[in-house]
Parts: structure tokens; sequence; C-alpha cells
């Protein structure tokens, strides 16, 4: 009998040993749990924070400046603790505030006097537990209802975070800085339109008032179904709008890291950039965030009739190489809170037409130059055919202008407030900003440093008296006192002003070193691609704790124009940002060896892809098209500089992960002036994509790249070469003459043979060919612009029937110049 009952003892330990094993984790368990009714944590306490299970995240206080506390959501593992999610950031919150789930469902943050600082929602109650979910999510929920009755993912402040959505009006707001938590002045938002847009919003007021986007996605649509319903970003850690036809239009890019490896965030910082960022889940690694992606590409131009731009008023903006705005005064400018640099700058002076003796003083004011800024919206007068002599004169005889624009023979004269500041080293400009004299009087309040160097002046005069008369040896010290403090405010004057003076293009590229990058390319082992002035190798660089791929193009220093190549590359590249070009990273320049640094590209270049075994589906090649189109419009239209691209071909569009195109290669870029239009050169291109301009001795303008473009257009429709001598025989020979000829007799299928994506999209089709022969006129003038070829690509304006491209050709057609 007692073995019968030890043998039961035995079975039943064993059967109910793996739940005594988990008592431990039920009981852990059970603290992470649904937050009961009652329950409350207090700022300053020893614990201020409501856990989710996994410990990923945490809701409570986090002690801010000035001895106040944030109420927020943070990433609690992770050392930095960084903030995703936050109540009202403009409220003061003193150490010994509390915040509740009442007994009647409501959650409520109260200062120590128990006065209510913030409540969840305006009359959210009847919850009956709260959570901290380990998605980043609190909530407040009823067990008699499915949905829940307030929750912070549906609340957003400046991020989002894997598995929320923003719906239809959904607003994301940017902090006022990094430390200060108050809305600040960009707004990510969802119209109602579908399209998910970036703004700036003008001061606070009753309505909120939103200027010009500044990045959209383009997705919105007039047909709703074709339109964005719903920003999403999911599990994996793509973001994405989601479109009501079903298809989804991606933000990030293909091919990040796993969400099990890293955690993903997507803000919209203070300075109105949208990044997504990543950081490793691991211990062991060093703990910090990576950019995944960001939009705008360009910040700084950021423009329109209203609003002061990324920077704030009187200010202008540096783009830096990790495409970040970096806001400065002008000279004898200062920022108006010291504390914000993005918050705009004023005169550190009385201006002209505040002084009463303005008229018998004009001596009083001198100008003081900036090369390659300006402020575009900000223009009261424009003078034609002035010197900058002349110009300074009217400048300075006139006490509301506070700076002149010079550039290409002309004065643009402005005033205060200036708004839309920007830096560029192709501006090709000169600012002359008008400042007080430094030995004028009347400088008054606006001033304190000044009479704090009055002050200090009087005193060194007094003390050097004192000196004078005491002996010769003082006598000595004091003159070789004076001389030091001559040369150091002389040395610090040039300093500020070599600091000041950004004209040097390459301050935002990385410098490398020659055995940096041969490191990098493991000694230059695996090659990407040879062109006419050196190879591409594969790279990887450390940057930022993180690594990462890039192309490293080695030039031929035997090349005759390879210095000139080198030269030109830096130049045009370092001044551009845009989705569509390919970014130079960085650059070396060591006696023999000059090598430039891009962005890796996975993808290649779209020739290996476009005709080779797996082609890009017909959507795909749509979008490469208008993405081309847009590249060649910012360089044709949208540059301080026009720049003419010269070898537009498929081997020179590169793809990222998402198919992106990037227009690379601009070693045979022409920058042009802005009085000019035109450039001789000799004949320059790849043949097949060469326009007839170059054959005729005559200059060349930006209609060499538009012909090129539309060769590339045939050859995205088609999916084959523009010059195919053993394809379809002499009639197919070439594609440009061959697209027109089934354009006319009505056989645009043929072009794209058995393609039943571009056969079901006939209209699309139809007007994209009739785009490419308004591309491929032999005479330049009938060729448009990129920027209209952009606009027929996306609908915008109609497409007239194209003439036979060939002038002596029978055919008849519509001639309106374009």
């Amino acid at each position: 009998m007692s073995n019968s009952v030890n043998h039961l003892l035995h079975f039943t330990f064993l059967y109910y040993l793996p739940l005594l094993l988990l008592l431990p984790v039920l009981s852990t368990a059970q603290n992470y749990k649904n937050i009961t009714l009652g329950s409350s944590i207090t700022s300053g306490s020893a614990d201020p924070s409501w856990v989710s299970p996994s410990g990923d995240f945490a809701f409570g206080f986090r002690p801010i400046e000035d001895h106040r506390f944030l109420l927020a959501i943070w990433f609690d593992k992770i050392p930095d603790k960084t903030v995703v999610w936050f109540a009202n950031g403009d409220i003061q919150i003193p150490k010994g505030s509390k915040v509740e789930l009442t007994t009647d469902g409501q959650l409520i943050l109260n200062d120590p006097q128990g006065k209510m600082l913030w409540p969840a929602g305006q009359q959210v109650s009847g919850a009956t537990y709260a959570a901290m979910l380990d998605s980043g999510n609190f909530i407040l929920a009823s067990r008699s209802s499915a949905d829940n009755l307030w929750e912070s993912f549906k609340n957003p402040t400046d991020t989002i975070l894997p598995t929320q959505k923003l719906e239809v009006n959904s607003i994301v707001y940017s902090r006022l800085t990094k430390t200060n938590y108050s809305k600040g002045r960009f707004r990510l938002r969802l119209l109602e339109d579908g399209n998910l847009v970036l703004n700036i919003a003008a001061s606070p007021s009753l309505t909120e008032v939103q200027y010009d986007a500044y990045y959209w996605t383009n997705t919105a649509n007039n047909d709703r179904r074709n339109a964005g319903s719903e920003a999403v970003f999911n599990q994996s850690g793509y973001l994405y709008v989601k479109v009501r036809n079903g298809t989804e239009v991606f933000l990030s890019p293909q091919n990040i890291p796993p969400a099990t490896d890293v955690y993903y965030r997507a803000t919209l910082d203070f300075d109105g950039v949208f990044t997504q960022y990543s950081h490793p889940r691991g211990k062991n690694v060093e703990q910090r965030w990576s950019t995944v992606w960001s939009v705008p590409d360009d910040i700084c131009k950021i423009g329109g009739v209203l609003g002061s731009g990324v920077c704030g008023y009187n200010s202008y903006c540096l783009l830096t190489s990790d495409l970040r705005p970096r806001c400065e005064c002008p000279l004898k400018f200062v920022f108006i809170d010291p504390n914000n640099r993005y918050g705009g700058c004023r005169p550190d002076f009385v201006q002209g037409c505040q002084l009463d003796e303005w008229k018998t003083k004009t001596d009083s004011f001198e100008l003081e130059t900036l090369e390659d800024i300006d402020w575009p919206t900000s223009d009261y007068e424009m003078l034609e055919s002035y010197s900058e002599e002349q110009c300074r004169t009217s400048c300075l005889n006139d006490c509301l202008c506070d700076v002149a624009i010079v550039r290409v023979g002309n004065c643009w004269k402005k005033k205060l407030p200036l708004s839309n500041g920007r830096f560029s080293n192709s501006m090709n400009g000169k600012a002359l900003i008008k400042v007080r004299r430094d030995n004028s009087s009347g400088l008054g309040p606006y001033s304190p440093s000044s009479a704090g160097e009055k002050k200090d002046r009087s005193t060194f005069i007094l003390v050097g008296s004192l000196l004078l008369g005491s002996s010769v040896f003082f006598n000595f010290m004091l003159l070789a006192v004076i001389f030091l403090v001559l040369f150091f405010f002389k040395d610090r004057k040039n300093m500020r002003k070599n600091n000041q003076d950004p004209s040097v293009m390459r301050s935002n590229l990385r410098s490398f070193t020659y055995q940096e990058l041969k490191e990098a390319t493991d000694g230059f082992k695996e090659v990407l691609g040879r062109g006419a002035f050196g190879i591409v190798y594969k790279g990887v660089v450390e940057e930022m704790g993180s690594r990462n791929y890039v192309a490293v193009k080695k030039l031929d220093k035997l090349v005759e124009e390879g210095e000139k190549e080198f030269k030109t590359e830096v130049s045009v590249i370092g001044q551009t940002h845009h989705k569509n070009l390919v970014r130079l990273l960085g650059y070396c320049e060591e006696g023999q060896n000059q090598l430039l640094v891009y962005e890796f590209m996975n993808n290649s270049n779209l020739g290996e892809h476009l005709f080779g075994i797996s082609k890009p589906n017909w959507n795909q090649r749509v979008q490469i098209a208008f993405g081309i189109a847009r590249g060649l419009m910012y360089l044709h239209e949208e540059c301080s500089s026009q720049i003419i691209h010269c070898d537009v071909k498929p081997q020179n569009i590169l793809l990222d992960d998402t198919f992106t195109a990037k227009i690379s290669d601009f070693g045979l870029a022409k920058l042009l002036m802005h009085d000019q239009t035109r450039t001789r050169t000799g004949v320059r291109g790849t043949r097949g994509y060469v326009a007839p301009d170059w054959f005729r001795n005559t200059p060349i303008t930006v209609k060499v790249d538009v012909y090129s473009f539309g060769v590339v257009l045939l050859e995205l429709i088609s999916c084959r070469k523009g010059i195919e001598l053993e394809q379809g025989g002499e009639e197919k020979a070439l594609l440009t003459d061959w697209a027109y000829d089934c354009y006319t007799s009505g056989k645009l299928k043929d072009l794209v043979e058995e393609d039943e994506e571009a056969m079901n999209d006939m209209r699309r089709l139809e007007r994209m060919v009739m785009i490419a022969i308004w591309c491929i006129q032999d005479e330049p003038t009938f060729r448009p612009s990129m920027k209209k070829v952009t606009q027929m690509l996306e609908g915008v304006i109609e497409v007239s029937v194209p003439p036979s491209p060939y002038p002596f050709s029978t055919s008849s057609g519509n001639y309106t110049q374009l």
C-alpha cells in the first residue's frame, strides 16, 4: 500500500512539476499585468512608472530640466530611455505630482495640491483597467467593450512605432527643440485626399494654419479608390501608405534589419526632418540610434510666400552631410532665443529707419559680405543691370534696405524680416548685410554686448594710463600686452570670418585618406563597374557606429581629363540633394590619388535590369520614369546653377532597394551661370542617346538631356535597347524610328509585346509614347522642358499630338513649341 502511495505521490510531483516551476514566472507576470482602478504613480518617487510585460516600454514620469517632470512613454531597456510619447509638453509637472487611474475609470494627472493638469481624453471614463503594452501603446480599456476607450497610439506626439497606424486627419507634430517638449512648427498629416504630407504650421491660433507642404507621398487621387487611406508602420519595421485599392506605397527601404534584432521608431524631429531610426536590442553592442531613412532630401529648400522656413526669420540654413539643417545668423545678428537655434535671429543693433538722424548720418552703416547666401522670398525691389558698387550705394542710401543680393548683374533689395534663408555654394551671388559701424553711436538697447565692449575698453584705457605712469619696465610690458591683444582679436576676427563664410563646398562632405578607402574596399577588390574615367569599387565604411556600404570611384590619373572630371564631380554632386540623385558622401584627394565616395545602390543600374532576364514590371518602370524626370527637372530648373548632365542613359541610372531611380555620374555635367542658357563643348554622351544638336557645332542647351530622356523613356516602355541591329531587322534597329512608326500606325502593343500589365494600361502607354516622341524631336526648340515632361507624365497637363521627330518627314503634326 505504501509503495502505491509513494508511486502516486511521485507521479503527482512529476505531473505538476512544470506548473510548480512556472509559479515564479506567473508571479512576476502579475506585476506587469493590467493596472487596476485606484492605482497611481508619483513624480520623484522610487517607482515612477508602469512597465510593459517584456520590459521594453515604460509609462510614467521622466525628469527633465528645471526640476520638472514629463509624463511620457519611453524605451526602458536602452541607456538613453528615448521618449516616444508624452502628455501636453507645455504643462509644468513638479515633483510630487500624481497620475492616477481613478475608481470611475479616468486617467488623470494632478499636481501636488490636487489640481488637474491633464486628463487622458476629454470625456473618457468607465475604464476598468489600463495597460502598458509591449508595442509601446498605453491603453485605457473596459472588459465590456472590444475597443479601447483611449490609447496613446491614437493620440501621437512626435513619434510613431511599429504596429501603429495614422488614419485620415491624424497629426504628428515636432517638439520645439530637442529638450523642449512644447509643440514645434512641423506637422506630419494624412490628408483627406490620401496624401501623407509634411507642413510647417503658422504661429498658434484658434485655427491652425498650415503652410505649403514641403514633402508628400504622392498618394492623393481624385478617384478615392486609388487614394491613400492610412499610413501604417508594420510590425516588421516597414512604413507605408495603404491605398484603398489594396496596394501599398512603401517609404522604408527594403532589406532593413529584422525587428527581432533592433528597435524601430519614426520621429518628426524638431528640425522638421521625418526620420526612421533603428537601435540594436542586444546588450553587447554599441548602444545608439542610427538612421534608416529620412525625408526630405534637402529641408533647407523649404519655401513659399508665407512662413519663415526651417531656421526662422533673419537666419539662414546650411545642409550638413547627414542631410540635417544647421541654422546660422548673419554677421552682427544674434539668435532670438540662445537655446533655440531654429527660432530665428534679430539684429544686434538699431536699424536705419529707427534713427532720427538717419538722413544726416548715413555713414553710420556699412555692408558686410556673405557669399552664396540668399533669402529668396524677401525682395521688395529689383534693380536690373546694376553693378555691385551701384547696389551697395543704393542699399546704403535706403533706410528700408537691410540686405541686398548681388547676382548676375542684378540687385535685389530686401527688408526685415528675412525668410527662407539658405546657403548654397552654387548660389553664385553675394549677400550684402547692412550693419552699424563699430565706432558709431546710438546703438541703444538693441546691443547690450556693445555697451559691455565700451565698458571693457574704458577699463582697458584706465589701466593702461596707470601703467604708463609707473615705469619704463611696465611701459614695455604694456606694449607687449597691447600687441598680443590686437593680434588675438585680429586672429579671432579672421577665424570668425572663416567660420561664417561657408563658401567651401567640401565642408559638408567627409574627407577620407587613401589608406582609409583602400581598407574600406579590401584593397580595391570588388569591382562594381568601369567608366571612361575610372573604376567603381564596393566598400564599407564606419559612420556613427554603424557599417555602411559605399561605392568608391577611383579616378584614372593617366586620363588627361581626370583632374578636371574630379573637380567637376565634387563641385556638382556635393551641392545637390534630391531623392532622385545619387548622393556624394565624401572624397579623397592625395596627390595622384583622387577618389569619390557615393552612397551604395543595392540594385545596380537600370540597364542591367531593363535589358537583363529579370525585368522591372510595368508599374516599376513607370515610377522609374517619373523619378528620372524629377531628377533632371531638379538639375535643370531647381538648382541655383543650371546643370546639364550630358550623358543620360540606363547605365547612369542607379536603383536603390525600393527601385527608386537615382541619376549618377556627373563627370560630364556642365554648369551654367544664371545669365547663361547655353554652352559650347565637344561631343559628349553615348551612342544612341546623343541629341543631334551635338553634331551641328552650335551651343547646346538642357534640351540635349531631354532628347536622351526620350530615348530612355522608350527603352523603359519596350524593355529593349535604343539600337539593336540584330533584332527584328532594319525597321526595328532604331527604337526611336520604330516607336514612331508603331504610334502612327496604331500598333503600340508591338512595343510592349507580351507585357499584359502595359497592354492593360493603354491610356498611360500611349501618353508615355507621345511624351517620348516630343522629347526626341530633331529641333531642340520643339522639345518640352523637363518640368513640362514631368507634368505630362503625372497627368497635370495634357499631351498634344506630337509631330514627326524629323524635320524633312512628310508627316504632319502639331509643331507648337513646348
